[in-house]
C-alpha cells in the first residue's frame, strides 16, 4: 500500500533459511521436528510426573514444573512457523503475526530469566539456611514468587512490542531472521529510533543481566557454604541438588548475553540465527533431559510413575 511517499507495510517476510538449498532446508526441518516433538513431550512429561509423584512437592520441583511451562510456550511461539518456512516456503507473516509473535516472545523471554534468578533463590536458602527453608519457601511464598516471575513478563512484552509496532515500516520488509525479534525488526523502521534502543539496552540489562547477577551472587554463596561442609557427602549431595539448574542457566545464559549484549557489527546474521537457535529451539530441549539425568529424585519418580501407569507386569 502507499500512503504519500511511504509504502506501508502489511506484512513481513522472514528471510530464516532461505540462503540454503531446498535439501539442506529439508533436513533442518527433519531435524528440528524433532527436537521440537523432543521437546513438548520432555517439558510435559516433566510437568506431569512432578504433579502426580507426592515424592516431588518441594518447592524446587514446583519452579521446575513452571520452567517446563514456559518452555513449551516459548516453542509454540517460535517453532511451528520456523518449520513452515523450512517445508513449504511460508515465509509470509503477518503485521500482527508478528506483533504477536514478538510480543509472546518478550513474555515467556523475560519470564524464564526472572523465575531461573527465583530457583536460584530457592537453592541458597535451602543450602544455606536449610533450617528455615520450610518457613522461608512455603507454599504461599512459592506462590507469589512465580505469579511474580510471570507477571515480569507482561511489562516489558507490552512495552516493547506497542513501541516498535508504532513506527512506521515504509518499505523494505524482508526480516533477517527466522522468527520476528526486536533487532531485525527495528531494522526496518523509517524513523528514529534512539530512545527506543535506549530503552531496550535498558530493558534488557533489567530482564537479563540483572537475574543473571542475582544468580551469580546467589551461587557465590551457595558454594561459599558447600566448600565449608566438613563431610565430603553433604557436599556431593548439596552440590547435586543445584547442578541441574547451574547447568541449565549457563546454557541460557551464555547465547542469550552474546546475543543481545554484544555490538551489531561484530556478529553477522547468521551467527545471530545460530545462536538464537541455542536458546529458543536447543535449551528448551535440553532443560527436560538435564534435570531428569541428572536428578536421581526425577529418575526414581519417573520409574514409580511408569509402574503405577503400566502395572508390574508389563515393566
Amino acid at each position: 500500500m502507499m500512503w504519500g511517499n511511504w509504502t506501508i507495510v502489511n506484512e513481513f517476510v522472514l528471510v530464516s533459511f532461505s540462503a540454503l538449498s531446498s535439501e539442506l532446508q529439508a533436513l533442518l526441518f527433519l531435524l528440528f521436528l524433532i527436537i521440537y516433538m523432543v521437546t513438548l513431550m520432555g517439558n510435559v512429561l516433566i510437568i506431569l510426573v512432578t504433579t502426580a509423584d507426592s515424592a516431588l512437592q518441594s518447592p524446587m520441583y514446583f519452579f521446575l514444573r513452571n520452567l517446563s511451562f514456559l518452555e513449551i510456550g516459548f516453542n509454540l511461539v517460535i517453532v511451528p512457523k520456523m518449520l513452515g518456512t523450512l517445508i513449504i516456503q511460508d515465509t509470509t507473516i503477518s503485521f500482527l503475526g508478528c506483533a504477536t509473535q514478538m510480543y509472546f516472545f518478550f513474555f515467556f523471554g523475560a519470564a524464564e530469566c526472572c523465575l531461573l534468578a527465583t530457583m536460584a533463590y530457592d537453592r541458597y536458602v535451602a543450602i544455606c539456611d536449610p533450617l528455615r527453608y520450610p518457613v522461608i519457601m512455603g507454599r504461599r511464598a512459592c506462590a507469589q514468587l512465580a505469579a511474580a516471575s510471570w507477571f515480569s513478563g507482561f511489562p516489558v512484552a507490552t512495552v516493547q512490542t506497542t513501541w516498535i509496532f508504532s513506527f512506521p515500516f515504509c518499505g523494505p520488509n524482508r526480516v533477517n531472521h527466522f522468527f520476528c525479534d526486536s533487532p531485525p525488526v527495528i531494522a526496518l523502521v523509517c524513523a528514529d529510533t534512539s530512545l527506543f534502543e535506549l530503552e531496550a539496552l535498558t530493558a534488557t540489562v533489567l530482564f537479563i543481566l540483572f537475574p543473571f547477577l542475582l544468580i551469580l551472587g546467589s551461587y557465590v554463596r551457595i558454594l561459599s557454604t558447600i566448600f565449608r561442609m566438613p563431610s565430603a557427602e553433604g557436599k556431593r549431595k548439596a552440590f547435586s541438588t543445584c547442578s541441574s539448574h547451574l547447568l541449565v542457566v549457563s546454557l541460557f545464559y551464555s547465547t542469550a548475553i552474546l546475543t543481545y549484549f554484544r555490538p551489531r557489527s561484530s556478529t553477522s546474521p547468521e551467527n545471530k540465527k545460530l545462536l538464537s537457535l541455542s536458546y529458543t529451539v536447543v535449551t528448551p530441549m535440553l532443560n527436560p533431559i538435564i534435570y531428569s539425568l541428572r536428578n536421581s529424585e526425577v529418575k526414581a519418580a519417573l520409574k514409580r510413575v511408569t509402574h503405577r501407569t503400566l502395572g508390574p507386569k508389563k515393566l
